[in-house]
């Protein structure tokens, strides 16, 4: 989650974020890349190892990935909770909501509010579980606010319906609270970024998400 675009949860309503991040594919041995050409990145902080679980729920006909969200229960980092993923009308990337945990693994009924308001879904079930094992740096500008996360993943994911597991490396580059706005010096720093994950042997992710590749897409 972006704390670019991040507002803080209202006693009734969840927290909102913008999600604007790169994703690539990468191999087991693949290096880490170097970061000292980017633009406005001062320093990159120190690993942050982070264990990662959520289980993505859906109805039998996949409703609400056919209308372009997804939503998940995640426990682990600093952003574990109910999340609801969906399309961001405006700069790009995803518009994320979301609410702490419940005391149960039940849906909550302001998530379950949220879920009827964009599509007609039958009873949820749970369709996939990704566990992952990530490793967080913050890239930080020379006074010391975070232009951007880059995480390495290591994940681990089951398709509940299918049965099936598969395991894979990622690299996300997600924009941090002093990313540049929109326009020439963001995408210049995506240019770079991109052009310092291809040098280390990455390449641009084959799938949109994490949930898609684990449903085969």
């Amino acid at each position: 989650m972006s704390a670019a675009d991040q507002h803080p949860a209202e006693p009734t309503g969840p927290s909102h974020s913008v999600e604007v991040e790169l994703k690539f594919d990468v191999e087991d041995d693949t290096p880490l890349p170097d970061w000292s050409g980017l633009p406005g990145v001062s320093s990159v902080g120190a690993a942050e190892p982070r264990a990662l679980d959520a289980v993505y729920l859906d109805s039998d006909d996949l409703a609400l990935a056919h209308a372009g969200y997804a939503v998940r229960r995640r426990t682990g980092g600093p952003d574990e909770g109910w999340h609801i993923k969906g399309p961001h009308h405006g700069e790009g990337g995803r518009l994320e909501q979301q609410w702490p945990l419940g005391p149960t693994d039940e849906i909550p009924d302001a998530v379950a509010a949220a879920l009827s308001s964009v599509a007609t879904v039958r009873e949820l079930a749970p369709i996939a579980r990704i566990r992952n094992r990530r490793i967080a740096y913050a890239l930080r500008d020379a006074d010391g606010g975070v232009v951007a996360e880059f995480v390495d993943d290591h994940v681990v994911a089951t398709d509940e319906r299918a049965g099936t597991e598969r395991t894979w490396r990622e690299w996300e580059f997600e924009l941090g609270p002093a990313a540049p706005e929109p326009g020439p010096d963001r995408r210049r720093l995506f240019a770079k970024a991109g052009s310092a994950v291809l040098a280390a042997g990455g390449r641009p992710a084959a799938s949109a998400s994490k949930l898609a590749r684990t449903l085969g897409y």
